[in-house]
């Protein structure tokens, strides 16, 4: 008896959470659907647009090697255009269980968040890989080797590239919001900043599409970058305040603020 009544009480609430989930995921799955139709139709644009470090012209060996390089291109594309929209749909999936001081952060937050995804990805596109395009193509070249680039290879190693410069941007924000919730302190990522920097020179050999001494630099260092960046934001604004002052602030909005209840979740004091 007592089973079944934990199950009555616990069932309508976890069917209402997936179906939300299923609703909100159906809009996004729409959205990047809708965006891929249009970049698509722009696709020869973007293969352009990526092509400018190369001065020649992109080769293809297989039939189908075009197609599928205009579907990797234009999905990215889609993704990127969708991006407002799917932060819109995670906010308002997890902002019926949020309190009115942490509704209040959660917007700056997911706009951070987008700001700093694509500002990766524009660093990625503008600065590094032109650097890296234009380097081995030299080496290559400075040997009697004449370079013919799949177009497929070539719009592969772009994309992953954009995608690592594009989450690595996201690192400073980590570690703000880290510290921010008390999962960590600014002296912690101060005292691991010699195991940081091993880190990013392993992440950055694994993730690159070549593991060579040049392209696993340029990820390193502006992964090193990050993370001090990372430190400096947060000791300006990742630093909790102490506990007088926490029960004294949240002590009127607790009387006066029900607790939210949502899609997201219930919220217990």
């Amino acid at each position: 008896m007592a089973t079944s009544k934990l199950l009555s009480a616990v069932l309508p609430p976890m069917a209402a959470h997936i179906r939300e989930v299923k609703r909100r995921l159906i809009v996004i799955a729409a959205t990047i659907c809708a965006s891929f139709a249009l970049a698509f139709a722009y696709s020869s644009h973007l293969i352009a647009w990526f092509k400018r470090p190369f001065q020649d012209d992109l080769v293809f060996y297989g039939p189908t090697e075009a197609l599928f390089a205009s579907v990797k291109l234009s999905f990215l594309a889609g993704i990127v255009l969708s991006l407002p929209v799917i932060l819109y749909q995670c906010w308002k999936f997890v902002e019926p269980a949020l309190l009115p001081r942490e509704q209040r952060w959660a917007i700056p937050l997911f706009c951070l968040a987008a700001g700093f995804f694509a500002l990766g990805m524009t660093f990625g596109n503008l600065v590094i890989l032109p650097l890296v395009i234009q380097f081995f193509v030299s080496f290559g070249m400075d040997r009697t080797l004449t370079p013919q680039l799949a177009v497929e290879t070539y719009v592969d190693f772009n994309v992953k590239f954009l995608l690592i410069f594009g989450f690595a941007f996201e690192l400073p924000l980590v570690m703000t919001m880290a510290c921010r919730i008390g999962a960590a302190t600014p002296d912690m990522f101060s005292a691991f900043r010699r195991h940081a920097i091993m880190v990013a020179l392993i992440v950055s050999a694994v993730v690159t599409p070549d593991a060579t001494l040049f392209t696993m630099l340029l990820m390193a260092v502006p992964l090193i970058l990050l993370y001090e960046i990372g430190i400096w934001g947060a000791y300006a604004f990742g630093r909790r305040k102490s506990a007088g002052q926490s029960n004294q602030d949240t002590q009127p909005e607790q009387e006066l603020a029900p607790t939210p209840t949502g899609t997201a979740g219930h919220r217990l004091r």
